[in-house]
């Protein structure tokens, strides 16, 4: 060999002997020095448990828990490892055949696998648990008890602000944004629960234990000395107000629709209500499967949110934004009146108004108490048609513009899932509408809350909350922080949102408008004794596809309001389907729930007002004949009238 190549001959050598030494020298560390992986090794007699953490606990804006935590167990199966078990004395206790036996072993090991956990039977009932604890030396090592929490609502009420848990699919598990899960685990399914589980969740633990020769466990192995302690998951603290929760679920019983209550100064829900709604209970310990499937064909549809997953027509509870666009462009001021004898005439068709008195639309004002759709429908005119945009399509699309800035047509970020858009129609929506050439009497019905315009209530309460802002809001959430957390999960929700830089003197004409509403205009029915409530009424019309057909159905009854005028503490949204006017039910529903909010209690001259909205029918009687709410619920969600009075007016119903 050339001497040119000794050198490298003896790099190569050095390099060999280095790797050498440095496995030896690893592998005399973990079989002489390390006893752990030793230790752990000897399966026949150490048992691996997993500790589940406590979940998160959530309170509302006073520091009441609105659900716990209770405890049960799980019956888990490793198909591989069961052998020469005593199945008959199994199948007596769980109360099921050999036949339910096999295929219950089948479904695991499609599941999850032979040598995977999968769960035998879930959420024991105590006797079952009893009975089992005494004997799991027999059903071992195939067979285990996993303790589980489920969760109990003491309150009864906040369903879908909630959610519910449930235990992890396999088609989940497939996806890597659920990698730290396991097959029988269980984690939020909707509402809160889902949104900030990686917050409630916790970090599981682990628990070796000795087993004798029966594989029962004996004790703690090494002392508990690999054990890793369960990290118990993190606690929201809400905005709800869960009486005022409760109040507005019972105000709403025997209707279909949703209140939805704000604070304009942080954007916290107060409360938010969709009805016909359901007893959170349901959906917990070992009936939720069989409740949740009674729960999704129910005619009244008590999963759907309809505080933000139904869409409405505002009615005229969209005149006030249609006044500020109107003010902000300068096409008008607050003193423009406009000669209204009963109905607007002319884009060639008469588009009716409920007031005839002349004078009732004489300025800005007096057309918002008085509610003229003959003003807002031509200020939604002038607004398109302003000589400054340079054509009607230019314009439709500022007032577009303007209606997205309030939150209309668009998503705005709730902290629980399925919130829906709503639909403002924007320009390319009219050139669609209407092929070639059209005008600003063609959709001219927006300016009044009709036609191509639908919202939720979560979009019309957080409209009034820019309204009483004078400018400005925040998103819309429940959880107003997290125990112990130093993350931005928050951040988006404190940070305040300008609205299109509309002048305070704008505002102030509007709100004026809306106080006289309530104090002498079409809102009479929810005044607050010593509370100026500034609201707008709304009979939003009801259009239905029925046979093929479009029908007319009776209009919902719609009330946005806030309160107080100055310094304003709550903005509410409400809206009873089918119910014909707003001052009829909306606006007593929302007043009522504005006074326990800001007075903590109801006046008892109030009473009657309570009364006649817990007694009032507004369901369709097929629909409400066919639903199965009520034996599902449970006697006590069922209260009567009598009862109700009793909780707000103690020793006063007589």
């Amino acid at each position: 060999m050339s001497v040119y190549n000794q050198p490298r001959r003896r790099v190569i050598q050095l390099i060999i002997l280095g790797m050498v030494l440095l496995i030896v020298t690893r592998l005399f560390f973990l079989q002489v020095v390390e006893k752990k992986y030793s230790k752990l090794a000897d399966a026949n007699a150490v048992l691996r448990k997993v500790v589940y953490p406590s979940r998160g606990m959530i309170y509302d804006r006073k520091g009441r828990s609105v659900l716990r935590n209770d405890v049960m167990y799980d019956l888990v199966v490793t198909p591989s490892s069961v052998k020469n078990i005593d199945t008959a004395y199994l199948c007596q206790i769980l109360q099921i055949d050999k036949e339910e036996f096999r295929k219950r072993i089948v479904t695991a090991i499609i599941k999850n696998g032979r040598v995977r956990q999968s769960v035998f039977a879930s959420l024991l009932t105590p006797d079952v648990f009893g009975r089992l604890q005494e004997s799991m030396y027999l059903f071992q090592p195939g067979f285990e008890l996993v303790q589980r929490q489920i969760r109990s609502y003491p309150y009864s009420a906040a369903a879908n602000i909630l959610g519910y848990i449930g235990e992890i699919s396999s088609s989940m598990l497939e996806k890597s944004a659920y990698s730290a899960y396991q097959m029988g685990d269980y984690l939020g399914m909707t509402g809160l629960e889902k949104t900030y589980e990686s917050v409630l969740m916790g970090q599981r633990g682990i628990q070796y234990l000795v087993k004798d020769n029966l594989n029962r466990p004996q004790g703690p192995y090494e002392k508990g000395e690999f054990d890793t302690a369960a990290i118990a998951g993190k606690n929201l603290r809400l905005s709800l107000d869960i009486d005022l929760q409760v109040l507005g679920e019972r105000l709403m019983r025997n209707k279909i629709g949703s209140i939805v209550a704000i604070d304009p100064q942080t954007g916290g829900i107060l409360a938010m209500v969709s009805s016909p709604t359901f007893d959170p209970n349901l959906l917990t310990g070992s009936y939720r499967t069989r409740n949740f499937s009674k729960l999704f064909v129910d005619t009244t549809k008590p999963l759907f949110n309809r505080a933000m997953q139904a869409t409405y027509p505002p009615g005229s509870a969209m005149k006030p934004l249609t006044a500020l666009v109107a003010l902000d462009e300068g096409v008008i001021t607050p003193s423009f009146g406009f000669p209204c004898s009963g109905g607007y005439y002319n884009c060639g068709r008469r588009i009716g108004c409920t007031h005839h008195n002349p004078g009732h639309a004489a300025n800005l004002r007096l057309a918002i108490a008085n509610s003229c759709n003959s003003y807002f429908v031509h200020l939604y005119r002038l607004e398109v048609d302003a000589a400054k945009w340079g054509g009607v399509e230019k314009g439709h699309q500022k007032w577009y513009e303007y209606m997205s800035s309030f939150g209309l047509g668009h998503r705005l970020g709730i902290d629980i899932p399925g919130e829906y858009r709503g639909y403002v129609i924007d320009t390319a929506g009219m050139n669609k509408r209407y092929p070639g050439r059209w005008s600003s009497c063609s959709e001219l019905y927006v300016g009044m809350g009709q036609g191509a315009v639908s919202v939720t209530p979560l979009q019309m309460a957080n409209a009034m909350c820019i309204i009483a802002n004078r400018g400005y809001y925040y998103i819309p959430h429940f959880v107003e922080s997290i125990d112990n957390d130093n993350s931005q999960l928050l951040k988006e929700y404190k940070e305040k949102h300008v609205v299109a830089h509309i002048s305070d003197t704008s505002y102030r004409s509007v709100i004026y408008g809306m106080e006289d509403v309530v104090e002498r205009g079409t809102g009479r029915s929810a005044i607050i004794e010593g509370v100026a409530v500034c609201g707008k009424t709304g009979t939003a019309e009801n259009n239905a596809i029925v046979n093929g057909e479009l029908k007319k159905l009776k209009d919902h009854s719609v009330f946005v309001a806030f309160a107080p005028r100055d310094n304003p503490k709550i903005a509410v949204a409400v809206i009873v389907e089918n119910a014909g006017y707003g001052s009829t039910y909306a606006a007593p529903i929302a007043s009522l729930v504005m006074e326990k909010y800001l007075h903590d209690t109801i006046s008892v001259k109030r009473k009657p007002v309570v009364q006649r909205m817990l007694d009032f029918v507004t369901m369709d009687p097929v629909v409400q004949a066919k639903s199965k709410l009520d034996s599902l619920n449970g006697a006590t969600a069922r209260l009567t009238t009598e009862q109700v009075l009793n909780i707000y007016f103690p020793n006063k119903t007589k």
